[in-house]
């Protein structure tokens, strides 16, 4: 079994090719093509487990992810795991992914591929909230997938704001930091923003322009909410998997939106880019992950190896 680290995991998963493969998945999701089951949950001491497998028939991925928020303070990452890759019809073990980087790089592609879907205006400036490993790969395949190349960074600690923005700007993008009370300011020059923090209260304001394409990454339980209940209301709304963002995505729950209402990333991946141009008022696009997504990594990855 070929066993890659997240160094090499990241080089089989370029963003635009990424995103493409989602594509594909989401279309085999529509028609049923594919299968996976509930995330299992288990309890850990200071943590949990998650599990999570899928199917397209011909290869099984299967993701095994450990979360203890308080393994930072000894030193170790908060989240370990991986993906490992079968052959369907017999099991053997062929291929073995970073947990993490998979993770990282198939949310990150799969805002990259809504953005291309929905967004009025997706050539940018792009609005970064959040400076972790979600907002930085998202910078990136904004970068890479899409050739944005003007960005704003705003965190709550300036910082990691700091240190995102040099990467970019080591990558060739214009890259500035904002302080969080000039968001809304920010807002005004930008149709593309991301959140991506841990903050259970919004982190944006509830006016922003009407072509505004927001993907919402960073909540993912129902008490969490990184967008504000009026802009949620006020917005044209999108998500990347019916079932799990009515249990888990607490910028919808939270604002008491009619989930019948809400379209899923399926039922129009296979529409012409820029679907949403000729609607009015702003785009949300909220993500809470699927094991579907880390099936379409493994097939990417399968391809390379």
């Amino acid at each position: 079994m070929i066993r890659l680290d997240a160094e090499k995991t990241a080089a089989v998963l370029p963003f635009g090719p990424l995103a493409d493969m989602l594509a594909e998945i989401l279309v085999k999701k529509r028609s049923g093509r594919v299968h996976a089951p509930a995330r299992l949950h288990l309890p850990l001491p200071g943590g949990v487990l998650l599990v999570m497998p899928s199917t397209d028939g011909d290869i099984v991925a299967v993701k095994r992810i450990t979360v203890h928020s308080g393994n930072p303070a000894q030193g170790l990452p908060a989240i370990q795991g991986e993906v490992t890759v079968a052959v369907a019809a017999t099991g053997e073990p062929v291929l073995a992914l970073d947990g993490p980087t998979v993770t990282s790089r198939r949310t990150a592609a799969l805002s990259l591929l809504a953005a291309r879907l929905l967004a009025p205006d997706a050539k940018g400036p792009l609005l970064v909230v959040g400076a972790g490993v979600q907002a930085a790969a998202h910078a990136l395949a904004f970068l890479e997938g899409s050739g944005v190349c003007d960005f704003f960074v705003a965190s709550r600690t300036e910082s990691k704001a700091r240190v995102l923005a040099d990467m970019l700007r080591e990558k060739g993008a214009t890259a500035k930091v904002v302080l969080s009370r000039d968001i809304a300011h920010v807002l005004e020059q930008t149709p593309l923003v991301v959140t991506a923090t841990t903050s259970r209260d919004p982190v944006l304001p509830s006016k922003v322009r009407d072509d505004v394409f927001v993907s919402a990454v960073g909540s993912f339980t129902p008490e969490a909410a990184e967008i504000p209940a009026d802009l949620v209301r006020f917005s044209r709304i999108y998500v990347d998997d019916l079932e799990a963002a009515s249990a888990e995505a607490g910028d919808l729950i939270r604002a008491g939106v009619d989930m019948s209402a809400v379209i899923p990333l399926e039922h129009i991946v296979d529409a012409p880019a820029g679907h949403s141009a000729s609607g009015s008022g702003p785009v949300v696009f909220k993500t809470v992950g699927h094991a579907l997504f880390d099936l379409a990594a493994a097939r990417l990855a399968m391809a390379s190896c």
